[in-house]
């Protein structure tokens, strides 16, 4: 599993940051996250194929969220792709780029998809063999949604000195890779934990974008490998969060906390502040496994 860390900090952009966005590697899937203003250019200086973004999740309406989409849209067009684009987000997100598509002459050659999301309910949004989307229902000043990513179980893993001991064909590997136990030709049954050793460990990440500080998240992201979690504030600012409806690195340390989760990722830090530093210095304070967000900076999990 692999994050790649496009832009991470709020409001406006600036000549050496960037809003909200990041691509997700997992189960060798590419998944974008938010797509804010200046997205497509992170993706050309993280040498990120375009071709291999088959979805992309939009948290929110809020445009250092998505602004970045219509352009991604357009530049696909403009290199003449065909593959389906799949864009899942709040309802209002096809309205949206629909009229910009409309008004600017500019119409797709290729499939795109608006998957609009309402609930305030976790919801599975996105599911093939090897990966599965829930939403992740946020609380933030409009209506707001993280994503959970979660790998699916995968075939056990053969013993095969142990198959060939008991010289089991080879048309029944699948079979006992699906976790099946055999019967031989003089009747004994070999238990299937004879025959394989246990599937690689599947894997998770949480995005949590904007939020207020938000309990009822716990139990959807409870022990999950990542989370990234926003800390807009440091505490000294901990009135403007309530009152923005953001967070502070300490809210998301304790977030990390109660959620028993394994790595905290801090982001979407205010531009107010000259280190990012400081946000890990008080994170840490409540939860220890901090690892500080960055245009540009990549993770292997």
């Amino acid at each position: 599993m692999n994050l790649t860390i496009l832009g991470c900090y709020a409001a406006t952009p600036r000549t050496f940051t960037n809003p909200t966005s990041q691509v997700l590697e997992i189960r060798n899937r590419l998944f974008l996250i938010d797509c804010g203003e200046g997205t497509q250019v992170q993706l050309r200086k993280n040498k990120i194929r375009f071709s291999k973004i088959n979805q992309v999740f939009i948290s929110h309406l809020h445009g250092d969220h998505f602004f970045g989409l219509i352009g991604l849209i357009s530049t696909f067009a403009l290199l003449n792709r065909t593959k389906d684009l799949h864009v899942y987000g709040p309802k209002g997100i096809k309205e949206i780029i629909n009229l910009q598509l409309r008004l600017s002459n500019s119409w797709t050659n290729f499939g795109l998809y608006f998957h609009e999301l309402e609930s305030n309910e976790s919801e599975i949004i996105f599911e093939d063999e090897k990966v599965i989307v829930r939403t992740i229902p946020l609380k933030h000043r409009v209506y707001t949604n993280g994503f959970l990513f979660q790998e699916k179980v995968g075939d056990r893993k053969l013993d095969l000195n142990a198959v060939q001991n008991y010289e089991i064909d080879t048309c029944y590997y699948q079979k006992i890779k699906n976790g099946k136990d055999i019967t031989l030709d003089d009747g004994r049954v070999i238990e299937n934990s004879k025959l394989t050793f246990d599937p690689i460990a599947v894997k998770s990440y949480a995005f949590c974008s904007d939020t207020i500080y938000n309990e009822n998240m716990i139990p959807i992201i409870e022990r999950v490998d990542v989370l990234y979690h926003e800390s807009t504030f440091l505490d000294s600012e901990e009135s403007l969060a309530k009152k923005t409806m953001h967070s502070t690195a300490k809210e998301a340390a304790t977030i990390a906390l109660k959620a028993n989760v394994k790595q905290l990722v801090l982001g979407h830090y205010s531009t107010r502040y000259e280190n990012i530093k400081l946000f890990k210095q008080q994170a840490e304070t409540i939860f220890p496994n901090i690892l500080l967000a960055d245009d540009g900076k990549s993770f292997e999990f």
